[in-house]
């Protein structure tokens, strides 16, 4: 591809919301120029002109060397790398207007969206593969405890950017990083992606006791239990289980559940409260991918015959069928009978697991320490 002025590295975001706008200025802020892809031409103009995304990020200030536009010819012209955040259920839509624009580059993809399309199944990644008919090792995601509006805050913290190719993720690793965002690598793809997608169905579950009312007891059993599900089911669909109990995973966990700013935290939240899908889903300025990925998940689940009690009743709580307040009294067990609390693959479970998991998340975010198995700077 070609070069340019002083050698300047050269990105493309396409999706303006407040990740897409915070990770473009985590790569601004890593000295690269970047270029936005805004569906609206009024937000691409106060992008470009005004440094500033009032609507998604208010109070925050973008980088110079951050621009904008509504014309995604304009947005990839010599990118050097692209960055997807878009709506994961419109995601497909939006890349068949992306293929012939990338087709002649060897650019790296990007995802930075944590969902599974609903009518497939299908991680993101898979259909980028799909529909821009590329290279699977060309294709990244990203993935971690990564609350937007504290990142442009510019608070510390770390990501796992993980692809099948450890020189793509190496690439993509060095460009996604800053004084205030680390980034680790793996090829755990598959984990990587679910760890994602299931943390924010465990948020929604976390938002809906929290609406009724309930403390932290429930939450913490809620969390425990749900890396447990979320782990089951990774494996199940070729995961590898330390992938789950590091940043993708637990970390993200963590940061989704416990924060306000999450906004399938927020949606449970509503839904503990007494409103309908419906209304939530109105209420809503931005997408909580967690509700939409509850069905195609749970359809997984039984294909590979993993138990999912948790995502089961955030499901019936979102079809009307059970009110919000009886959802804690099942939360760990679907019968009477006892069970134990390892989980199907023996990694997690256990109270000396769960620590050593736990862990190794903290020990990521206050020393820069080695991750999951294969997580490594």
């Amino acid at each position: 591809m070609s070069r340019r002025d002083n050698d300047v590295p050269r990105v493309a975001v396409l999706g303006a919301g407040s990740w897409g706008t915070t990770f473009g200025k985590i790569l601004a802020d890593g000295g690269a120029q970047v270029t936005m892809w805004a569906r609206r031409s009024e937000l691409a103009h106060e992008i470009a002109e005004g440094k500033r995304n009032s609507r998604y990020l208010p109070g925050i200030n973008l980088p110079r060397s951050m621009t904008a536009t509504h014309h995604l010819s304009e947005a990839l012209a010599d990118a050097d790398q692209v960055y997807l955040s878009i709506p994961s259920q419109a995601v497909r839509q939006s890349l068949k207007a992306v293929r012939p624009l990338v087709a002649r580059t060897d650019a790296p993809i990007v995802s930075l969206m944590k969902g599974v399309e609903r009518r497939t199944g299908l991680r993101m990644s898979q259909v980028i593969e799909q529909e821009l008919h590329c290279d699977p090792a060309r294709i990244a995601v990203a993935s971690g405890p990564n609350l937007a509006l504290e990142i442009a805050r510019e608070q510390p913290t770390a990501a796992v950017i993980s692809s099948i190719s450890q020189e793509t993720a190496d690439a993509v690793a060095r460009r996604a990083r800053n004084r205030y965002f680390r980034t680790f690598v793996n090829t755990d793809v598959i984990g990587t992606e679910f760890g994602g997608v299931l943390k924010n169905l465990i948020a929604v579950a976390i938002g809906i006791v929290d609406g009724v009312g309930y403390g932290e007891n429930t939450k913490a059993s809620i969390i425990t239990r749900g890396l447990v599900e979320m782990t089951d089911f990774a494996v199940a669909l070729g995961a590898h289980p330390e992938t789950l109990h590091g940043l993708a995973g637990l970390g993200d966990l963590i940061a989704t559940c416990q924060s306000p700013l999450s906004r399938n935290n927020t949606a449970g939240r509503l839904l503990g409260q007494g409103y309908s899908f419906q209304d939530v889903v109105k209420q809503m300025e931005q997408t909580a991918e967690g509700l939409a990925s509850v069905a195609p998940v749970l359809q997984l689940a039984r294909q590979v015959g993993v138990e999912m009690p948790i995502v089961e009743q955030v499901k019936m709580v979102l079809d009307g069928t059970m009110n919000p307040k009886d959802i804690a009294p099942h939360l760990t067990t679907d019968d009477d009978t006892p069970k134990g609390e390892r989980t199907k693959n023996g990694q997690a479970g256990g109270g000396g697991a769960l620590w050593r998991s736990l862990q190794r998340a903290l020990d990521q975010f206050r020393h820069g320490g080695r991750g999951s198995e294969g997580d490594r700077p």
